[in-house]
């Protein structure tokens, strides 16, 4: 069997991770490194672990032996920061009030999150229902839209992730969920290529001349196809990929002419991550279907949540997110409290300010090195793209390991996406003195490579 090439993080088999782990002198890491392994299955991305955590707080991780990171991965569940005592507070309350809810019973808290997300998302989306994990509520999604619809191919898009399920991989891209074990997947999962202005797959050197090729791709696919449900996508692709200007009016136009729904898997990027309290309000459309989960419980405890347009509320007849947690008290009063907190402390506002500042920060202080080849990215989710041939835009992911590890050993740790791409993504809650701290061992760790 080839070996898969791992773009959806840095890899744990690589020659980097063995020299990162056999530095590690520390006898209680070494343990507890060693009982995981022993304990849980192994897989890609996961066990065996990179460190260990035995405390979390703010924007801080801590392993076993005092160490402390800085939190620039986090999943994407840290947008408040870890252990917010208003949050902690609240979820204490809610057990000493009600700690379960059994299927077919309601209760109030639960009715005001979906009332609550009905709020705050625009135009009129207004109809929820509750999941565990974000793969499972994108899954919710696209029952909906076979039902709505009476169809079941989708269009999804080649690289992306959402989620490990059977039916989230399917529409995923990633060859780490999609390949060798992992198939047979769903029939009818269409995918084509995304937009990536970096790495435009149609061959154009950026958005001035390109006629939105990629979004063109979406309508002809669509009209080849005659019968998708659903185009299911991230507004803003999390590793992370801007979309061109007029890129997503333009496939929504296409949904609408061909009676396909439009699906936004905001999971990493809403909430205020981007800057705007969703990602696609960036772009001025308002689709059919959101997907949040991730930062939702508040870095705390697992919850997702399918938003959808109150016309789309026909599959009354069918179980399309049959949970047993569906409406848990304690999972939607940790929602509802991490919504009052983004907004009571102007969390979103505070991404867009902030992650202005270290793109443009960023742009002065490496923008000319030889190794970087981009450097993008919306609010607090922003990335460096590390690069052999400036000129080539050639990957170097082995480059762009050695300064991650050398990143984590000063303190800061954070995500490699796509095989080459630093991915930032801090908590909201973070200050602009911590913010340069970082960027500061970011910038040493890429000019430590002469260009």
């Amino acid at each position: 069997m080839p070996a898969t090439i791992h773009t959806e993080g840095e890899p744990n088999t690589s020659a980097a991770r063995k020299d990162w782990s056999s530095k590690e002198t520390d006898a209680a890491a070494i343990g507890l490194l060693q009982r995981d392994a022993n304990a849980f299955l192994h897989q890609s991305l996961s066990s065996p672990c990179v460190s260990t955590i035995a405390k979390a707080e703010g924007i801080w991780i801590e392993d076993v032996a005092g160490r402390r990171f800085m939190d620039f991965h986090g999943n994407s569940v840290h947008h408040i920061g870890y252990g917010h005592p208003r949050l902690v507070a609240a979820i204490k309350d809610q057990l000493d009030q009600l700690p379960f809810s059994p299927r077919r019973f309601t209760n109030d808290v639960s009715v005001a999150l979906a009332e609550r997300l009905e709020k705050i998302t625009p135009g009129n989306l207004g109809k929820t229902l509750f999941t565990t994990g974000g793969s499972d509520a994108n899954e919710v999604a696209l029952r909906l839209a076979r039902a709505a619809t009476g169809r079941f191919k989708t269009l999804s898009f080649w690289d992306s992730f959402h989620g490990a399920g059977f039916g989230a991989a399917s529409v995923g891209g990633e060859a780490t969920f999609r390949s060798h074990i992992a198939g047979p997947l769903l029939p009818g999962a269409e995918h084509i290529a995304p937009f990536h202005c970096y790495h435009c797959a149609y061959g154009h050197s950026g958005p001035e001349n390109c006629g939105l090729a990629c979004a063109k791709m979406v309508d002809y696919v669509l009209q080849r196809e005659g019968d998708v449900a659903a185009v299911i996508a991230e507004p803003m692709r999390a590793v992370p990929v801007v979309p061109p200007a007029g890129y997503w009016k333009a496939v929504q136009e296409a949904c609408h002419r061909h009676g396909t729904l439009l699906i936004m898997d905001e999971i990493p990027t809403g909430l205020g991550k981007t800057g705007e309290m969703f990602a696609f309000q960036h772009d001025d459309f308002v689709p059919d279907i959101v997907t949040l989960g991730k930062a939702l419980g508040g870095g705390i405890l697992p919850i997702a949540a399918v938003v959808a347009r109150r016309d789309l509320d026909v599959a009354g007849d069918f179980a399309i997110g049959h949970y047993t947690h569906e409406k848990n008290p304690v999972t939607a009063r940790a929602a509802l409290t991490t919504l009052d907190i983004i907004e009571d402390e102007g969390l979103v506002e505070c991404a867009a300010t902030l992650g202005t500042h270290a793109q443009d920060r960023l742009r002065d202080s490496l923008g000319t090195h030889s190794n970087v080849g981009d450097i993008r990215g919306r609010g607090l989710m922003f990335g460096i793209e590390i690069v052999s041939d400036k000129d080539a835009r050639t990957p170097a992911p082995e480059l762009a390991e050695k300064i991650y590890y050398s990143c984590l050993s000063k303190g800061l740790s954070f995500k490699i996406s796509a095989g080459n791409v630093l991915t930032l993504s801090p908590p909201l809650t973070i200050s602009r003195n911590e913010l340069d701290e970082a960027l500061s061992i970011v910038e040493n760790a890429v000019l430590d490579r002469k260009p």
